[in-house]
């Protein structure tokens, strides 16, 4: 079974608990507890249901965070279908 795209190794799951906890984002701070159960060795699926969102998602999510740190889990762009 595959495990996903690992996560950057300079943070951890307390670590982001704590920024969701100062951050005034409550989207962010939901993005950022739902990757801190992934460092804490929760599965993808966990981290889908605690973040209300689909695997697919979380996915984004990891590779956002990976690229920009907590800053790309801030405000993200709405998009909308015609």
């Amino acid at each position: 079974m595959r495990s996903g795209i690992s996560l950057r190794d300079d943070f951890d799951g307390e670590g982001l608990r704590l920024l969701a906890r100062q951050t005034k984002d409550a989207a962010q701070a939901r993005r950022l507890l739902a990757l801190a159960s992934i460092y804490d060795d929760g599965s993808r699926s966990d981290a889908a249901r605690l973040g209300r969102v689909t695997l697919r998602i979380v996915r984004d999510w990891v590779m956002r965070f990976n690229a920009r740190g907590a800053d790309g889990l801030g405000r993200l762009p709405v998009i909308r279908r015609g």
